[in-house]
């Protein structure tokens, strides 16, 4: 499936992968709106005792386990090999 496929399917709340991806366990995922307590000293002096207020993004479970924003390359974009996990 193409990327818009795979758009709409992380907007349902699945988790999707490229097949031609070399890590093995990697998949994306779709992180809604929230908010979370400061951590950083930066966040705790701009947003103080409030929570700090985050929009949706995708993210990505790393081959390593580890989560981090996603962002895609042109390759994912254009890419007809994902798939859901």
């Amino acid at each position: 499936m193409d990327f818009s496929d795979a758009l709409k399917l992380l907007r349902k709340g699945e988790k999707v992968a490229r097949s031609g991806w070399n890590g093995k366990g990697m998949f994306i995922y779709l992180v809604p709106a929230g908010d979370y307590f400061p951590t950083t000293s930066v966040a705790k002096a701009y947003f103080g005792g409030r929570l700090v207020p985050y929009q949706p993004y995708i993210a990505m479970k790393t081959v390593n386990g580890t989560v981090v924003p996603w962002l895609a390359s042109q390759t994912d974009l254009l890419a007809d090999d994902w798939e859901i996990v």
